[in-house]
C-alpha cells in the first residue's frame, strides 16, 4: 500500500510541476522546453537575472537554440544592462546566422541601440536602407502586412504604417543633427502617408527651431483641437500645449528666410534623389513620399 500511494505521490508532484510551468509559461511567456533558450528566457524574465541571461543566450546561439530570438533577446537585455556597444557588435558578427525573416526586427532593434549610444549617422543609414528596401519590395517578405508584438499583445502593421514609423524616425535623427529643414521635409511627408500627433508635434518643434512661429502654430493646434490621428492621447496634447507655450515665450528675431535655407544640407535632397532613382525600376511612378521633393528645391531657387 505504501508504494502504492507513494507512487500516486510521484504523479502529484509531477502534474504540480507541470502545472508550475503552465503558470509560468502564462504568467512571464517563457516558453517551452528545457534548452539553453527556455533557460535564458527563465532567468530573464522568472528570476530577473539579467547577466545570467545573456551567458544562457549566448549559450542558445552557440547551439543553435532558436538563435533569431536568443540574438535579439540578448541585444535587449544588454540594452537595459548599458552594454549597448556590445549588443551592437554582437548583433553585426552574428545576424548572419539568423533567418530572412529575423533581419527586420534586428533592423529595429539595432536603430534603438543607434539611438541610445548617439550613434546618429549610423542610425539615419540603416533607416535609410530599411526605406529602400520597402520601396523595393523586399520588406516584410514581400507582403502587404506584418505581424508585430507589443506588451505581449500581437497587431498588424501595414507599410503605409511601417514607413511613416521609419520616416518619424528619420526625422527625429536629422532633429538631433540641428538639420531642421531636412526633419521638416522628412515629417511632412510621414504626415502626408500616415498622419499622427506625436510626428506633429516634432514637426512643431523642428518648426520652431526655424524661428517659423505661426507655421508651428498651426500644426500645434491641430493637435489640440483633435484634427489629427492620436491627438486625444494625453501624452502628446499635454507635449502640443508645452510646445505652444515655449512658443509664446520666444520673440520673432529679424528676417531669417535667407539663413534658414542654408540649413538645408544638398546631401539630404540629393540623397533622396539617389534613393527614388534606385527604387525607379521596381515601381512604375514616382514614389508617393517624394514626389513634393522637385516642387520644394523649385521654392527653395526662388
Amino acid at each position: 500500500m505504501e508504494k502504492i500511494n507513494g507512487g500516486n505521490n510521484s504523479k502529484k508532484m509531477m502534474n504540480n510541476n507541470n502545472n508550475d510551468k503552465d503558470s509560468l509559461h502564462a504568467l512571464y511567456k517563457v516558453p517551452s522546453g528545457d534548452g539553453p533558450y527556455v533557460r535564458a528566457k527563465h532567468a530573464q524574465l522568472v528570476e530577473k537575472e539579467p547577466e545570467a541571461a545573456i551567458v544562457l543566450f549566448w549559450k542558445a546561439i552557440n547551439a543553435g537554440d532558436r538563435v533569431d530570438s536568443a540574438l535579439k533577446d540578448m541585444a535587449v537585455v544588454m540594452k537595459q544592462l548599458d552594454r549597448t556597444e556590445e549588443a551592437i557588435e554582437a548583433i553585426k558578427s552574428f545576424r548572419g546566422l539568423c533567418s530572412r525573416n529575423a533581419q527586420e526586427s534586428l533592423d529595429n532593434v539595432l536603430i534603438d541601440l543607434y539611438k541610445k549610444c548617439g550613434k546618429v549617422d549610423e542610425q539615419i543609414d540603416l533607416l535609410r536602407q530599411k526605406l529602400r528596401m520597402i520601396y523595393q519590395g523586399e520588406a516584410f517578405n514581400g507582403k502587404a502586412t506584418k505581424t508585430a508584438r507589443s506588451h505581449g499583445k500581437k497587431f498588424q502593421v501595414s507599410i503605409k504604417q511601417e514607413t511613416s514609423r521609419i520616416l518619424g524616425n528619420l526625422g527625429w535623427a536629422y532633429m538631433q543633427k540641428t538639420n531642421y529643414m531636412a526633419a521638416e521635409v522628412v515629417y511632412k511627408k510621414a504626415q502626408m502617408i500616415d498622419p499622427d500627433a506625436n510626428k506633429a508635434c516634432n514637426l512643431g518643434l523642428c518648426l520652431i527651431k526655424q524661428a517659423r512661429y505661426e507655421d508651428a502654430r498651426l500644426v500645434l493646434e491641430e493637435v489640440l483641437e483633435c484634427k489629427i490621428p492620436g491627438s486625444e492621447d494625453i501624452r502628446s496634447r499635454n507635449r502640443a500645449e508645452e510646445l505652444l507655450l515655449d512658443l509664446e515665450s520666444r520673440q520673432p528675431p529679424p528676417l531669417l528666410s535667407n539663413i534658414v535655407t542654408l540649413h538645408l544640407e544638398d546631401e539630404f535632397l540629393n540623397g533622396l534623389e539617389d534613393l527614388d532613382s534606385m527604387w525607379a525600376p521596381f515601381r512604375p511612378r514616382r514614389l508617393p513620399v517624394f514626389e513634393q521633393i522637385s516642387n520644394f528645391k523649385d521654392q527653395l531657387a526662388c
